[in-house]
């Protein structure tokens, strides 16, 4: 019996369904060297202070005191102001703005996972997540609290915020204070933590990540990317020169050396992050890089001295995806703040 001819247009369209991916052929998936796995690990529960266990009074103070606006001066700026828990720790500005609209020099990190960083800031000059709490209080260009002692007045004056710093610190003779204020917001981060796809990965799943993923990942190695950005947070762990293999083209921020004066410090920068990097744009010290793909690109060029193709960015790209974790929106969610009194000092003004 002789068959009839398949049609030219049938057979064109499984070719282009073919170059698509579109046919009932399951896709193989790469290996992954475990080898290449053994610098990476699962993201911890929490962050532990270093005096000991999570207090749960202390959270919920430290939850109130992270919302709370009436720690700025015009009493409208929270730490949630520029680091909003619900877009994954960050507001979306290459910087923020603070008391009388002005604008810091540096973006605003995601606070998320901060906690288990080597250190805080982009430069590293405050130790841990209580002693970050207290900068931005006392900036001028931020929050703008006069001093510690308007701080104080603010909260005592409210009975709720009294009685919550007895139960958050009852050995304390006088509890309020700006010390204990910067920790109890510390004690709140530390469980601010956001685990993905990549920890199930990790953990044994390997239907966690897609075959897309996964090439994404051993692109990511061949790159040499993982020379800085390993660990449980995939970076935050050390500090690295902006411009290791090329200058890096704009030096108008020197980084850590403003801080040590060192100068091999001059463009140093804790390396960030790579944890949730797809929404915490824009990137890098200054926010001045919009895209994540731009961000891979320069970090091809400057760092690793590497011209990677659109494709291996692509690829990079696509397996940062998997490191997107889950907002704990439950312990997130906004508290009901202590009502102002008659003796809670008023706002300054705007001048």
């Amino acid at each position: 019996m002789v068959k009839a001819p398949i049609p030219a247009g049938l057979i064109a369209a499984f070719l282009l369904l073919t170059a698509l991916g579109c046919t009932n052929k399951a896709e193989v998936s790469p290996s992954i060297d475990p080898a290449q796995l053994q610098m990476f690990a699962p993201l911890p529960k929490e962050a532990p202070p270093p005096a000991g266990s999570l207090v749960d009074a202390r959270i919920s103070l430290g939850r109130m005191l992270y919302y709370e606006p009436r720690l700025s001066t015009d009493q409208k700026i929270s730490c949630n102001s520029c680091h909003e828990l619900e877009k994954y720790g960050v507001d979306g500005q290459a910087t923020s703005d603070g008391h009388n609209g002005q604008f810091g020099t540096r973006n605003s990190p995601t606070v998320y996972n901060a906690a288990g960083h080597v250190a805080q800031f982009w430069d590293g000059r405050a130790a841990d997540v209580e002693e970050q709490a207290k900068g931005p209080i006392l900036n001028p260009i931020e929050m703008a609290m006069p001093s510690e002692k308007v701080l104080v007045a603010v909260l005592k004056s409210m009975p709720e915020y009294v009685q919550a710093f007895r139960a958050a610190f009852p050995t304390d003779t006088d509890p309020v204070t700006f010390e204990n204020t910067a920790k109890a917001i510390g004690t709140f981060e530390r469980r601010l933590i956001t685990p993905s796809r990549w920890d199930k990965f990790l953990e044994g799943d390997q239907a966690a990540l897609s075959p897309a993923e996964k090439r994404g990942f051993n692109t990511f190695i061949t790159a040499g990317c993982q020379t800085c950005h390993s660990g449980a947070f995939l970076g935050a762990s050390r500090y690295e020169k902006l411009g290791t293999s090329k200058p890096y083209p704009d030096e108008s921020d020197l980084g850590r050396y403003q801080v040590t004066k060192n100068q091999d410090d001059k463009m140093v920068f804790k390396v960030p992050s790579l944890r949730n990097i797809e929404k915490t744009g824009p990137y890098f010290h200054n926010g001045k890089v919009g895209t994540l793909e731009e961000a891979v690109r320069r970090m091809g060029e400057y760092q690793v001295g590497e011209e990677l193709s659109a494709t291996q960015i692509q690829s990079i790209v696509t397996w940062f995806r998997s490191l997107t974790g889950e907002i704990p929106s439950e312990y997130v969610k906004p508290p009901k703040l202590p009502e102002s009194t008659p003796n809670t000092p008023q706002p300054e003004a705007a001048g």
